[in-house]
């Protein structure tokens, strides 16, 4: 006979009493995921877009986290590697009192897969992105090195030269070379 598996349910007050390890832990509706440190070709593939990032979008139209959260009450906390959040009316400025949870717009969620983020990323994260109002989500893999591009109600679509994003108000896109994001 077989027993049911129980997986366990967390909270964000829960979260906050897991051990500082290097890991990084988030809740999906209170699963809790949990993936490895990221490794040096991780980082040097976020700071990359995170420049190109900075250097597309003017002064006071948004800002760029890296990494940034994605957090609501009681059992949501996701922590893209780049989140672009736009400076809004109900939000002027964030400041040092500015909680996750008080930030609900988003216009891109990034996530940079490695080995042992890529199963999360792809079927847990990236889907919860949209599903919570994330108009663009990116998953650069790192194995493949090219970017999946997802957006509500479209097939994932996977680009390999140049990935094109333009952020709302803006006349002119960024396009972001993908190749040059692995080199070195």
């Amino acid at each position: 006979m077989a027993m049911p598996l129980v997986v366990p349910r967390y909270t964000l007050r829960d979260l906050e009493s897991f051990p500082d390890d290097g890991s990084r832990y988030e809740l999906l509706d209170g699963v809790l995921l949990v993936t490895p440190a990221p490794a040096p070709l991780h980082q040097l593939v976020v700071a990359r877009i995170v420049q190109q990032l900075g250097r597309y979008l003017p002064p006071g139209i948004a800002t760029v986290f890296s990494p940034g959260v994605v957090e609501l009450e009681p059992n949501v906390h996701l922590e893209p590697d780049i989140l672009v959040v736009p400076v809004a009316d109900d939000i002027p400025r964030i400041d040092l009192d500015t909680r996750w949870q008080a930030i609900r717009r988003w216009w891109l969620a990034v996530e940079v897969s490695g080995q042992g983020s890529r199963p999360y990323d792809r079927d847990y994260k990236t889907p919860a992105y949209l599903s919570l109002g994330v108009p663009e989500v990116w998953r650069v893999d790192l194995r493949d090195r090219c970017v999946f591009v997802s957006r509500p109600g479209t097939a994932e679509l996977r680009q390999a030269e140049r990935v094109v994003w333009r952020a709302p108000g803006l006349p002119r896109p960024l396009e972001l070379s993908i190749p040059p994001l692995f080199e070195g």
